[in-house]
């Protein structure tokens, strides 16, 4: 099995455009049913330099709203993956580049999709660091630096190319208030598995 290249390119605006176009597919689909979507990753930071992957959390009031979520995202053209070992986070993997279907064979960029239960820690793992690398662009050129430097050195190695992020992500969200053991957990989460 060919590994892929971990690439990490310059900020474009398309980002953020082509999350509002899937975000208006979601909310149109899941209606009532979801509380929100929120776009995250490293693509919702202007400026920020990323991997081509758009990350969403779509947001559900509580786990027992998670099957009819699972259901019309399986008819979106989805499969559910489980929580991948991060509680109250379940992935979701498209089936084809023509996913979410929209009637119209369009064919979305690479994005990764979650549903997360309101206030999970992976939910405020995602919003503190966008939201503080959104109001510290100097934090945000030196995240965009250590994640190219990364790619460099691990172009076909994702676990110690996450790995590597992790003692910068952690920093921040110590530094936004969150708590030893949940850092410590997310530290645990981001280990390579070798």
């Amino acid at each position: 099995m060919e590994k892929r290249t971990i690439t990490v390119v310059p900020y474009t605006t398309e980002w953020a455009d082509t999350f509002e176009r899937l975000a208006d597919i979601y909310r149109a689909r899941l209606g009532d049913l979801i509380t929100g979507i929120e776009h995250v990753g490293s693509t919702s930071v202007p400026g920020l330099a990323a991997k081509p992957v758009i990350d969403m959390d779509i947001l559900i009031r509580e786990p027992a709203g998670l099957p009819p979520v699972v259901a019309v995202l399986e008819r979106l053209g989805y499969t559910w993956r489980g929580d991948l070992g991060i509680p109250g986070r379940e992935a979701f993997g498209r089936n084809a580049d023509t996913s979410p279907l929209d009637g119209k064979d369009t064919l979305w960029p690479a994005h990764n999709l979650y549903v997360c239960v309101e206030g999970c820690v992976s939910l405020r793992n995602h919003l503190q660091l966008r939201n503080y690398l959104r109001q510290h662009p100097d934090a945000a050129r030196q995240y965009g630096a250590l994640k190219q430097e990364l790619a460099a050195k691990y172009p076909h190695d994702i676990d110690s190319y996450v790995e590597g992020k992790t003692a910068f992500i952690t920093g921040i969200l110590a530094h936004t208030g969150m708590g030893p053991d949940v850092l410590k957990d997310i530290t645990a989460q981001n280990k390579a598995t070798k």
